[in-house]
């Protein structure tokens, strides 16, 4: 059996890969890449938890709208596939918790930790992201 032939518009082409989708919501998070935006965020508000460390930033109200979200893991939490793997997890946290429970406007930092982020149980850091935003959220009022 051979295989199908590509089509010729050229869409489809082998290696071609939709983006990756959460599997608990399908709304999209605007992801932080400008190292200022982490400084702006490390210089606000932070809470730790057992799993993570949080760091949360209400943006000036001529700035974009929107949850604004970033991901950062020292080489203290390991090699490149730890630090990965701890990534992978946080991002998926904030792409469950962050549209129920984060605010318009802020920018959230979410900063792995040693050995913890990547052996914890999901539910345990779901929880934990949970109470670091209502005590970052209670603090602003």
């Amino acid at each position: 059996m051979t295989p199908p032939e590509a089509p010729e518009d050229g869409k489809n082409q082998p290696g071609d890969t939709p983006p990756a989708a959460s599997v608990c919501t399908p709304e999209t998070l605007t992801i932080l890449r400008n190292r200022s935006d982490f400084l702006k965020a490390a210089r606000a508000r932070k809470q730790g938890t057992s799993s993570m460390m949080v760091q949360a930033r209400k943006r000036a109200s001529d700035e974009a709208t929107g949850i604004r979200v970033g991901f950062t893991c020292s080489k203290k939490v390991g090699n490149a596939v730890a630090r990965n793997r701890a990534k992978r997890r946080l991002r998926e946290v904030a792409r469950a918790v962050l549209p129920a429970h984060g605010l318009d406007g802020w920018d959230y930092v979410l900063i792995g930790r040693a050995d913890v982020t990547a052996a914890r149980p999901f539910d345990s850091l779901l929880d934990d992201f949970r109470y670091a935003l209502r005590k970052l959220h209670s603090a602003q009022k």
